[in-house]
Order: C-alpha cells, then structure tokens, then sequence
C-alpha cells in the first residue's frame, strides 16, 4: 500500500531557536529530496513548556517525554483532520531511543479522539534506522546529538 506523504514539522520543544532552525532546515532538504511536502506549524515554545511544567527534573524517557509526543501528536492530528488527511504518524519512532510501544499507544489514544487512524508501524525494522542514517550521509544532513528539548540536554 502507497501513502501520498505530507511532513508536518511540529516541534516547539526544541531548544534552543537556532537549533530549531538547523532541523527545520534538515527537514526542508529532506522533503525537496523526496517529492514530499512540507506544512511548517508554528514555532512557540511556551507550548511545550506549559505540558511540561513541574516535569522538568523528570528523566528522559519519562512523563516529559510522554507529554512532549502527546503534544505533538496532537496538533498534528489536528492538522489532519483539518486537512482531510485519514491517517498519521511520528518520525520519531525511527530512533531507537524511543519507545515504539508507548508511542503507538499515545498515537492510537489521539487518532480515536479525532475519528482518525494512527499508523503504527515500526520504521526501525527492516534496516530502517540504518537506511535514514545512509540517506543522511548521502544529502549531508545534520543529526542531532539530543532529543530536542532544554532539560534533554542535561547529562
């Protein structure tokens, strides 16, 4: 089954603002060399910092996190049901430092808030990771060394 792909780039927990801007600019070379288009959402920080309010000691892989992905998830749900998109998905579950499971379950939660289909599928197997690594190399992408947020940043 084909999907007709439309990235919508939602990340108001990244930090700092320049580091937002190198991503945003990964994204955009990506998607130009794919074909696919790219709907740039809004950059407002204090988004993510209201959800994560009182959570900021929290580890990663914690309730942040799963606050963070809810967040996200959310407001692109929102953009799909606007934009008469059936169904949606997370790059995120591509990194192997993310919960696949606890993902697909905050991504069900919200696509049957929204009468909206979440597709679960884990982009790791079959090589996954390693092939985005590779198309990384190739297109001279940037990757990142945190997950994106402020408090992620701490050792």
């Amino acid at each position: 089954m084909g999907y007709q792909v439309v990235v919508y780039f939602y990340n108001p927990n990244i930090y700092p603002v320049e580091e937002y801007n190198i991503r945003l600019m990964a994204e955009q070379i990506l998607c130009k060399h794919l074909g696919v288009e790219l709907i740039e959402a809004e950059y407002n920080p204090e988004t993510f910092y209201t959800v994560s309010k009182g959570l900021e000691l929290e580890p990663e892989k914690g309730t942040r996190c799963d606050k963070c992905f809810e967040l996200r998830l959310r407001k692109t749900a929102e953009y799909a049901k606007e934009n008469n998109i059936e169904l949606f998905t997370t790059s995120i579950v591509i990194s192997p430092h993310k919960n696949f499971s606890r993902l697909s379950s905050i991504g069900n939660e919200i696509a049957k808030e929204y009468g909206l289909k979440y597709l679960d599928i884990d982009f790791k197997k079959k090589d996954g990771f390693l092939k985005t690594n590779k198309i990384s190399r190739e297109l001279n992408l940037y990757r990142q060394n945190y997950c994106g947020c402020e408090f992620s940043l701490r050792k």
